[in-house]
């Protein structure tokens, strides 16, 4: 790893930045984000491919040397990517965490209670209140690399920010019509943590943010007696995680499985999210849609 982080910082030395700002993102989400901020006026690209698992996610050499190349990069935060973040301090390159200025929520090991981990809950990107953070703070860093196109970016962000707006009310109008027992959502991992407290749907999950783990039977046994004590009508799980065993708690209770939500990555550009706006929608009319039976299309349009 030494040699690889010295061919990093020797290529910083050498780089020469193009006309416009290069803005690397960690993941596909922020560098949608970071996309519609910087307009026409800067190149966007993300560090992990469409549909990577992010969690955990190990550097090479190549992406080093892109990180190297660029003009602002672009992290999470809340020690999502603190496999990237590491690396950081030996390439000259200048840094914005997205998250800053957000109360994260905690980690909790055991959904409805208070036993938190310690460790914050790294997707505040799932509320479209906590999105225009991103949005402000990608503004300020790219205005900082940038400082010609400053207003630009703010006035980016402020549009940005306005079509958050109108997915909140999207949020709140579709969950507002639902039954109390429906107003639970049941995933596998625990990344809905700051959608559900912002839309007022509680949050179920099998296991808490580590994809990697496998589930135990405390955790199976737990899930699958809150979705019968609710009488929850369906689950879900996560595009990047298995969904056995989530499949095993919709065979012992009488849920549905309800469908596939996005959270840490957009699809290909022809597949069902390929933006940030689009991965909100389809997560809202495919929880809509499990939970009630109907097409989610036509209850959440």
């Amino acid at each position: 790893m030494v040699v690889v982080l010295s061919i990093a910082c020797s290529a910083c030395e050498t780089r020469d930045l193009p006309d416009r700002p290069r803005v690397l993102a960690t993941f596909t989400v922020l560098a949608d984000i970071a996309r519609n901020v910087a307009g026409d006026h800067a190149d966007v690209s993300s560090l992990t491919k469409f549909g990577a698992e992010i969690h955990g996610y190990e550097p090479t050499p190549g992406d080093l040397h892109k990180a190297a190349d660029a003009s602002l990069v672009v992290v999470n935060g809340l020690h999502l990517d603190d496999w990237f973040e590491r690396f950081l301090s030996d390439i000259d390159v200048p840094r914005i965490v997205a998250s800053d200025g957000i109360e994260p929520m905690p980690i909790t090991e055991d959904p409805g209670t208070s036993h938190a981990t310690g460790k914050p809950n790294p997707h505040a990107w799932m509320s479209p209140v906590e999105a225009k953070t991103y949005a402000d703070n990608i503004a300020r860093g790219l205005a900082r690399v940038d400082p010609d196109h400053a207003v630009d970016y703010r006035e980016n962000a402020d549009r940005y920010g306005a079509r958050l707006d109108v997915e909140r009310a999207r949020l709140l109008t579709a969950v507002a019509a639902l039954p109390d027992n429906e107003r639970a959502l049941v995933s596998c991992e625990g990344a809905f943590s700051y959608l559900a407290r912002d839309t007022g749907l509680t949050e179920h999950y099998i296991w808490p943010v580590n994809s990697e783990q496998e589930a135990t039977p405390q955790q199976m046994r737990r899930t699958v007696e809150f979705v019968r004590d609710r009488h929850v009508p369906a689950v879900f799980c996560e595009s990047t995680v298995n969904d056995a065993p989530m499949r095993q708690v919709q065979r012992a209770t009488d849920a549905r499985f309800g469908g596939t939500l996005y959270v840490d990555s957009l699809s290909e550009p022809n597949g069902p999210v390929p933006t940030y706006l689009r991965l909100l929608r389809h997560d809202l009319s495919t929880v809509i849609g499990g939970l009630t039976g109907m097409d989610g299309d036509r209850v959440a349009p």
